[in-house]
């Protein structure tokens, strides 16, 4: 067929060239190609001897036989070398192909047919490596032609799709792809084609022939064209990628789970709540691990029971009447309108015939989408349980299963509910089973498989610890709270003269204990110690310090002791507690010193303590001061400005070596005393001076409820709570008034007896409290009895009336009264156990001038006094 554009054939590629020589030896004509191959026009060659123009000169005669041969008519087909004229040396090798001729007038000529050898020995080459390529290659190789059929197909290709390679010449993509990928496929093609652009990495998916596999092939595809540059085809390089896709999905996978494990460390265990912690786990879990979750715990987990985690539900799974009992404590679902925690499998049931037992679950129409739901026999509920309920797993079901041995199960499916997939994970932590997990896939999501058994025991570990972590701190929480509230005083403290409020506020707001202590101790005579204490450290460890110090505080209180007696006993108290084992307190020094470890020192270190102890006298309105390297306190008087007290610092208690000094001060009716430890004005942030200037500023200015006064001092100073701990204890003095108070001196005579009757009697009377007179009246006679007899110098009665009446008779002696047991034929020695019998307490205390005994009466409420019992009337004989 005849046509304009290039003919694609052989020549495009090998370069050919004719020229003619005449019947003299010459060059007749000189063609263009021949022009071109020798790079000489053919003005420069026409007329000229080819042998002169192109042989090299050691070839020429033997060139010239040649010629002269093939003018004679004899054909000639060789390789000849030639050179460029005006060069020196070989260019070329050409293959000549001479064939003899006829002029129009009968003379002998020779048509020559010239082929560049170098042209040819380069397409057998290209050939060679083409074929190299495209046969012994290990990728599919296929060539389409421009009508998008199969033109070539290598060994590969053909050992993938089945057939011999020639079986392959003709077919289309729709022979080798599903009809989506064909069409894809088809649709590169024309763009190849169309536009010269190539294509890598087409991926595509089909299976290849008796396999029902999915593969996956990598495709690049270019256009292929001929000589000339016209388009033959597209060529494509088909590399199956099927392990690689699979490598990859699995390294997503992986990279998914560590992401999810990592979510999953920052998002479990935020709070130490059980209930938000199960709430964490299906947070992370659903949607990006499954599309339905729910969590049961163990009820003796949740309730407290202080029996030991490996016990929780032993004795039911044991017993074979399923598991112990579970609350759901939390769920989610990634399906609208889908309650989540379903259980798509049934528990086998009992024997055909027989009549089913406890343990065995009723076989119920699919709840929820589910095939069968569990239940005990006998539940009215048939679906999952709703959060809180409280529930059991039968013994033979996969949940209850899990549970008693610690693994993963698989919870079998029918297929004909929505939910394809479950497993119940087990909450293992430390070796204990606290709950159970179930994770559930519906369909259109992939089933679990072994990787993701793993991540879900994984992360049902991780929920379960930080579940047992929130246990074992609610446990101890709890004590914490139990230790919080036997160390600091019950409620609002009351005394004699005093208008109290107090606040405490733990700088370790996990255990909500701390180092600092407050107290108010009631002391004979209606007076009243005030203590406020710092141990250094915090946490536990300090708190129980505390407590220990505070107990000590108390205990020497109510020896009556003055207040730097009580400081020095308490350091010497401090001391012996930082020592291992109760230590050596003799002067403060350590016993072979050098040898304590680094734990004996931490404990000398937590048993460092601030205190100011001071005790309040209502009658005279005067209150004495201590202080143990404590802040000083602030007072108030009415109209003044806040002032720190000038209370000698002295050392902390522990350090000891040196004495303790007093400082009293009287008190205007009115003043506001403020103790405080030093949390509430010391901070990282400002100076301490700072501190206590605010403080001063926030305690000033009208009188206003103490209540009010606390509140108003933490919510104006900058306490930047949590770094320390807080306690503040204000108290607003009340003294008592002179008609509360009877005071008289007796001199030392046995009718000041008689005189004390009758003063305490008529008192008494003056008061309306005439239901005491003689009780007062008896035991006041025992009393300034004993002084006439055992005391000295002069005697002093006061009757003191506030929320009890108080007796205390005062003398110069310094030998306290003892107790003792009268013999039967003695006819004294009684009075002390008569006071002891009648009055609510009784006791001495020595005096900077003596000693005191005093007895209390609780004032009455209007029912009759109880009389003594024969027993007790006996015990005095």
């Amino acid at each position: 067929m005849w046509q304009s554009s290039p003919p694609g054939s052989i020549y495009d590629y090998i370069r050919v060239a004719s020229f003619s020589i005449g019947p003299d030896g010459l060059v007749e004509q000189w063609s263009r190609r021949a022009a071109g191959l020798f790079g000489m026009e053919s003005g420069e060659v026409v007329g000229r001897d080819p042998v002169e123009a192109f042989m090299p000169s050691e070839l020429r005669p033997r060139a010239h036989r040649r010629i002269g041969e093939i003018l004679d008519g004899k054909e000639w087909t060789g390789l000849v070398p030639f050179r460029l004229p005006g060069e020196n040396g070989v260019r070329g090798l050409a293959e000549i192909y001479v064939m003899p001729s006829e002029t129009g007038t009968g003379e002998r000529a020779a048509l020559c047919i010239v082929v560049d050898v170098r042209a040819l020995r380069r397409i057998e080459t290209d050939l060679a490596a083409s074929q190299a390529i495209f046969g012994q290659s290990p990728f599919g190789f296929v060539l389409f032609g421009t009508d998008f059929s199969v033109v070539s197909a290598n060994e590969r290709f053909a050992t993938v799709f089945g057939g011999d390679v020639d079986d392959h010449r003709g077919r289309t993509v729709d022979d080798y792809l599903g009809r989506s990928e064909a069409d894809r496929l088809l649709a590169t093609l024309k763009r190849v084609l169309a536009t010269g652009d190539a294509v890598t990495d087409l991926q595509l998916v089909g299976t290849v022939p008796g396999s029902a596999d999915r593969r996956h092939w990598s495709v690049n595809l270019y256009r292929v064209h001929s000589g000339s540059g016209r388009p033959v085809g597209i060529a494509g390089l088909a590399t199956d990628v099927t392990q690689r896709h699979i490598a990859a999905r699995e390294a997503a996978s992986a990279r998914r789970n560590l992401a999810l494990l990592n979510e999953a460390s920052a998002r479990i265990g935020n709070s130490l709540d059980l209930e938000a912690t199960a709430r964490e786990l299906l947070d992370v879990a659903v949607p990006g691990f499954c599309d339905l979750a729910s969590v049961d715990l163990y009820e003796t987990l949740l309730t407290g029971d202080e029996a030991s985690p490996g016990s929780w539900g032993s004795r039911h799974q044991e017993s074979g009447s399923g598991s112990a009992e579970l609350r759901r404590v939390a769920h989610a679902s990634a399906v609208p309108d889908v309650l989540p925690g379903i259980l798509t499998g049934k528990v086998p049931g009992p024997p055909p015939g027989s009549v089913p037992g406890p343990g065995y679950a009723a076989e119920v129409p699919g709840a929820y989408g589910t095939p069968g739901a569990y239940r005990l026999q006998g539940a009215e509920d048939t679906g999952p349980p709703p959060l809180g309920a409280v529930h059991r797993y039968p013994f033979r079901s996969p949940c209850a299963g899990a549970l008693r041995t610690a693994r993963v199960m698989d919870v079998p499916v029918d297929g004909t509910g929505f939910v394809h997939s479950t497993l119940a994970v087990p909450m293992v932590a430390h070796d204990s089973v606290v709950g159970l997990v179930q994770f559930s896939r519906t369909k259109g999501s992939e089933p679990f498989g072994e990787r993701d058994r793993a991540l879900a025991t994984e992360l049902a570990a991780r929920a379960a610890v930080c579940i047992d972590n929130a246990r074992l701190y609610r446990r101890e929480h709890e004590r914490a709270l139990i230790l919080q509230r036997s160390l600091l005083p019950p409620g609002d403290p009351e005394a004699a003269g005093l208008d109290i409020a107090c606040r405490y506020l733990p700088g370790n707001t996990a255990t909500e204990v701390g180092g600092d202590w407050f107290d108010v101790i009631e002391l004979p005579g209606h007076r009243t110690a005030l203590v406020v204490g710092d141990v250094m450290g915090r946490g536990l460890r300090a708190a129980v310090a505390m407590g220990e110090l505070r107990t000590a505080v108390r205990t020497l209180a109510l020896l009556d002791l003055e207040p730097a007696e009580v400081l020095s006993a308490l350091d010497e108290v401090a001391r012996g507690l930082g020592a291992p084992g109760g230590g050596d307190r003799s002067g403060g020094r350590w016993p072979a010193r050098t040898a304590r470890t680094s734990h004996e020192a931490d404990l000398s270190e937590v048993y460092l303590a601030t205190c100011v102890y001071a005790v309040y006298d209502p009658v005279t309105r005067r209150c004495t001061f201590a202080n143990a390297g404590h802040l000083p306190p602030v007072v108030v008087e009415p109209g003044e400005p806040a002032l720190l007290l000038d209370v000698p610092p002295g050392m902390p208690l522990g350090v000891g070596g040196e004495p303790f000094e007093e400082v009293e001060v009287e008190l205007k009716e009115g003043t506001l005393l403020a103790l405080y430890t030093d949390g509430l004005v010391e901070s990282r942030h400002h100076p301490l001076d700072e501190g206590l200037e605010a403080l001063r500023d926030s305690l000033a200015g009208p009188a206003r409820p103490l209540e009010d006064v606390c509140d108003h001092v933490l919510s104006t100073l900058d306490t930047r709570h949590g770094e320390d701990d807080i306690a503040l204890l204000t108290a607003r003095i009340q003294g008592l008034p002179a008609e509360a108070v009877g005071d008289w001196l007796l001199p030392r005579e046995l009718r000041s007896v008689a005189r004390a009757r009758e003063l305490a009697r008529d008192r008494l009377l003056a008061w309306d409290l005439g239901g005491l007179v003689d009780t007062t009246e008896l035991l006041v006679s025992e009393l300034v009895t004993n002084a006439l007899r055992y005391g000295e110098g002069e005697i002093r009665l006061r009757l003191l009336r506030d929320r009890t009446l108080v007796c205390e008779v005062w003398d110069a002696g310094l030998v306290q009264p003892r107790r003792r047991r009268a013999r039967d034929t003695d006819e004294g020695g009684r009075g002390l156990q008569l006071v002891g019998l009648l009055s609510a307490a009784w006791g001495s205390r020595r005096t900077p001038r003596g000693k005191t005994v005093w007895f209390e009466l609780a004032l009455p409420d209007g029912a009759a006094s109880p009389e003594l019992s024969v027993d007790q009337l006996l015990s005095m004989y």
